[in-house]
């Protein structure tokens, strides 16, 4: 029988005003987690290092363009302006989707792999503490951090764009009228909740083919999908399953945000609209059965 099922998470200590003999295990298996996943956050930090130096690039001649620019009208001007801030975000999101991705499917892989397993299950935390401080990682860690590296890129961006401005005798104020950093930060924050919650079966699925596959988990993780999707489109000549797939990937935006064509406003956010969306909920279910069904396998599979 698995030690960690049968052993309390919380073994008391008798007396009066005792504290547990093993405190906040959730807590201690998400530090773990940190602790031996370092491109958790290294990699982010590394793709805003690489964004940061091509952006310094690309600011040679920027006094001569923004003058350019600043004759445009309000809406072509503020793309313009926003542009590279934008091109940041979006290369930071990409690099922790992709990042929470391929932690999960070493996740529970890799500790049966290196069979550090057995001294995991070794210790008073239940197979779905365990697995619930794994989902943390991807759900609630990558999009905090990717929020605290995307908003010192873009504030280190536009200091120094105003610093360059300012060395030709020009005034910073287009930057940071155009490039509200304290609304794009709220923005962008509901922005990574929403992708993490519209991705949380795609992570939930990764969870599973790690616990369950002996080698190769990424093939495993994606051929089955394109199976499914070939198949259907041979035999009935559609294709709903990849639609699915796709939306699954990129559905989050229409139900997230409100977008109008030639506005100089930001995207104006609907949370009630993406809470209510029935693909929001009917994928939570499945990351839920995913996790579930990652706990079983947990409990009885063994070392590599």
């Amino acid at each position: 029988m698995n030690s960690s099922e049968t052993v309390p998470e919380s073994a008391g200590v008798s007396g009066p005003g005792a504290r547990p003999a093993t405190p906040q295990p959730f807590y201690w298996s998400v530090r773990r987690e940190l602790w031996e996943n370092r491109s958790i956050y290294v990699a982010p930090i590394l793709v805003a290092v690489v964004v940061l130096f091509g952006f310094l690039v690309s600011t040679i001649g920027l006094p001569e363009r923004r003058r350019e620019v600043l004759l445009l009208d309000p809406a072509k001007a503020r793309a313009a302006i926003e542009a590279p801030y934008d091109m940041a975000a979006i290369m930071l999101i990409l690099t922790a989707f992709i990042v929470g991705v391929f932690y999960c499917l070493d996740a529970l892989y890799g500790e049966r792999r290196d069979r550090s397993i057995l001294f995991w299950k070794s210790l008073p935390v239940s197979d779905r503490t365990t697995l619930l401080s794994k989902a943390t990682i991807p759900l609630v860690v990558l999009p905090l951090a990717t929020f605290a590296i995307i908003v010192a890129t873009q504030l280190v961006m536009m200091l120094w764009t105003s610093v360059l401005l300012i060395s030709h005798g020009m005034s910073p104020a287009s930057t940071w009228t155009y490039v509200p950093l304290f609304r794009n930060s709220f923005i962008l924050l509901y922005g990574l909740a929403a992708i993490a919650l519209w991705h949380a079966p795609i992570y939930g699925w990764a969870l599973l083919i790690s616990g369950w596959a002996r080698r190769a988990t990424f093939l495993w993780a994606i051929l089955p999908l394109l199976a499914i999707a070939f198949f259907e489109k041979i035999t009935f000549d559609t294709s709903h399953f990849a639609s699915m797939l796709k939306d699954r990937l990129m559905g989050f935006g229409p139900t997230a945000f409100a977008f109008t064509m030639h506005s100089v406003e930001s995207p104006q956010l609907t949370p009630a609209a993406y809470l209510s969306s029935p693909g929001l909920w009917l994928g939570l279910l499945f990351a839920a059965a995913f996790v579930f069904a990652a706990v079983r396998l947990r409990r009885y599979r063994g070392p590599l």
